[in-house]
């Protein structure tokens, strides 16, 4: 019995360690880059979200923005708001996010629940940061986001040949109403 526990308590706290560092994935989608000479500080504000996939925590939700700004330790606070049409009411949580390298590259990983990280990529924007294409860690996970509720089609035509080009099904992105 005692050979048993010492084998068996081991393995159990490895593969819980795998589990854990699975689910804090923050890495980048394969063929995706993450922008280089970023500038955070012209990202920070509030963003109107454009198109996501289904996630099951943004279920049922239109009227999406994402406000950042810097907190004093240098990380960057997340408040995400949007409303759930079914339930008739307003949603938001707050979260917070760090590069995962260097301040100029555009590879960050964002936590709403501690000790969990996901990978947040902004793999496309333009020159005025008005319209941004983020990435998650994987292909479940992409955002088109705009300053305002509406995005020229010219941009949009550009962000899905992109997330196409690193494989995303764009024909299942949800369009987020706004009013």
């Amino acid at each position: 019995m005692k050979t048993f526990q010492k084998i068996a308590i081991p393995v159990s706290l490895g593969v819980l360690g795998l589990l854990i560092l699975n689910s804090c994935s923050v890495g980048i989608p394969k063929g995706a880059t993450a922008v280089q000479n970023f500038n955070a500080d012209r990202y920070l504000g509030t963003w109107y979200e454009i198109a996501r996939f289904d996630y099951k925590f943004e279920r049922n939700m239109d009227n999406v923005t994402a406000t950042y700004s810097k907190n004093p330790d240098g990380t960057i606070k997340v408040d995400n708001k949007g409303y759930n049409y079914v339930k008739k009411e307003w949603k938001q949580s707050v979260g917070k996010a760090r590069f995962v390298n260097k301040e100029t590259e555009a590879r960050l990983k964002v936590s709403f629940f501690k000790p969990i990280w996901s990978g947040y990529n902004v793999v496309d924007i333009d020159e005025n940061y008005q319209y941004a294409l983020v990435m998650g860690n994987s292909l479940k996970y992409i955002w088109i986001l705009s300053r305002t509720k509406e995005i020229p089609e010219s941009i949009r035509q550009r962000f899905l040949e992109k997330a196409k080009r690193v494989g995303y099904n764009t024909d299942e992105l949800i369009w987020v109403k706004h009013n």
